[in-house]
């Protein structure tokens, strides 16, 4: 793997992993505090406000990892870029078939079952980018032994 095509990982998968804790221990369950009267105006403002910082990141982290498949490392199992693609489309569809529409739900006013199945799903995302996270720095830790 390019140290280019690494650092691109690094660069959007560390954040994520920080966004993705913050928003599984703190933002996801003081949903339930904002009380009803004001949580579709909060959940608007919340959705809104975290895309400018997770989408662009999402899919530069994904075209990180399809670069790596295309040209994988020579050292190091050739499996391995695919299966940090497949912790990519594990986080994606998480996103696009449970939390999307859990967060479509929640839109449209406070609902306790959305967000329980909010919280409950996003830890398939919080663990796909944690793995993700836990191996590029493994990586980066080797190819800093190597210099």
């Amino acid at each position: 793997m390019s140290r280019s095509i690494l650092l691109v990982q690094l660069a959007t998968t560390l954040p994520l992993v920080g966004l993705i804790w913050t928003i599984q221990l703190v933002h996801y369950p003081l949903f339930a505090r904002v009380g009803a009267a004001g949580f579709s105006t909060y959940h608007a403002a919340h959705s809104q406000r975290i895309s400018w910082l997770v989408v662009p990141l999402m899919f530069a982290e994904l075209f990180a990892a399809i670069a790596w498949v295309a040209s994988p490392p020579a050292r190091g199992p050739a499996w391995l870029a695919t299966a940090m693609l497949g912790l990519v489309g594990a986080a994606w569809i998480t996103t696009a078939f449970a939390s999307v529409p859990a967060h479509a739900r929640l839109g449209a006013g406070l609902d306790a079952a959305a967000l329980d199945a909010l919280v409950t799903t996003n830890w398939a995302r919080t663990a796909a980018w944690t793995v993700r996270a836990a191996v590029l720095l493994w990586l980066t830790a080797g190819e800093l032994e190597r210099r």
